[in-house]
């Protein structure tokens, strides 16, 4: 079997970055010239994997004059791409650091609907992949139904690959309840949402164990942002802190994580090696400004010092 992963984007961005001084309303706020990146959660998950050496292709969907241009920074990228045409132009997003203040301010527009057209080739290129994952990363464009993701497990399984998920709100919860999914990466918030109460660190523990024990997953990684991650798996919980690393921007950093994981679980590495690969890797994009992803230098020296 080939080492091979696809990761799928349904609902990407052009990422549009840039500093200024003060954010403040009515007035014009003079930024410094913006830089433009490929973004959304699968296209991020493919440069990751492709930076730390990984054979990865990156479908997505894309429209409008926004998708050539998405289309155009996607060229420069190590990894293959495949498009899947759309009626609807790619969202814009914003990412702007105000000095002053040392704050982030991130503007994420929801998406324009993904046409029939569009998910029907979807699932056609998913159902040519052969490989050892498949990667659904990012939100769900409207417009979509509610098995699509199950669908994609579904044709990926069928394909002897392994099920990755990285969704939120109703996409998350549909899919591990109706689909073979081998590895789940919610934040805590989305965890919450899964659990439908909040969480402390213990009952966030004990809803993880309930996910693993209901059989909706076999590995579940929750992030933490600044207090690190959790892996639950079988009857087991790993907690780890996260890296303190001067912070230049948290943009990417989840996506990061789970490249970092996917990649180093393609390679054969044991679960416990691949979450703390995921761990430095969150660390180390953390390191780079804007939208920017992490580097393998930073990713593998982190790595030795993760627990």
């Amino acid at each position: 079997m080939s080492s091979r992963i696809l990761t799928i984007t349904l609902n990407p961005t052009v990422d549009v970055s840039g500093e200024t001084e003060l954010l403040r309303p009515v007035h014009k706020v003079r930024t410094t010239p913006l830089t433009y990146e490929p973004g959304g959660g699968g296209i991020n998950v493919a440069g990751v994997i492709s930076n730390l050496g990984g054979d990865v292709e990156s479908l997505y969907v894309g429209g409008g004059a926004t998708g050539t241009l998405l289309a155009e920074l996607l060229i420069n990228q190590p990894y293959k791409s495949i498009y899947i045409p759309n009626t609807a132009p790619v969202r814009l997003c914003f990412n702007m650091y105000e000095r002053s203040s040392g704050f982030e301010y991130r503007f994420v527009p929801e998406g324009e609907p993904i046409s029939s057209d569009a998910i029907d080739a979807c699932l056609d290129k998913v159902d040519e992949f052969r490989g050892q994952y498949v990667v659904a990363s990012g939100s769900i464009p409207l417009g979509a139904p509610d098995d699509l993701l199950v669908k994609i497990a579904n044709m990926a399984k069928k394909n002897g690959a392994r099920f990755v998920l990285d969704s939120s709100g109703h996409a998350l919860e549909y899919t591990l309840e109706n689909a073979d999914v081998y590895l789940a990466k919610p934040s805590l918030s989305e965890l919450r949402h899964l659990a439908g109460d909040t969480l402390n660190e213990a009952s966030a523990r004990e809803a993880a164990m309930t996910v693993i024990g209901r059989g909706r997953t076999t590995l579940l990684a929750i992030t933490l942002g600044a207090e690190g991650a959790m892996l639950a798996y079988e009857n087991e919980l790993i907690r780890l802190p996260a890296l303190h690393v001067p912070t230049k921007s948290t943009v990417g950093a989840g996506d990061s994580f789970l490249g970092a994981m996917v990649w180093a679980l393609s390679e054969g590495w044991d679960r416990l090696k691949a979450f703390k690969l995921g761990i430095a890797a969150g660390a180390a994009a953390a390191m780079t400004p804007g939208t920017q992803l992490c580097k393998r230098d930073d990713v593998m020296r982190l790595f030795e010092t993760v627990g």
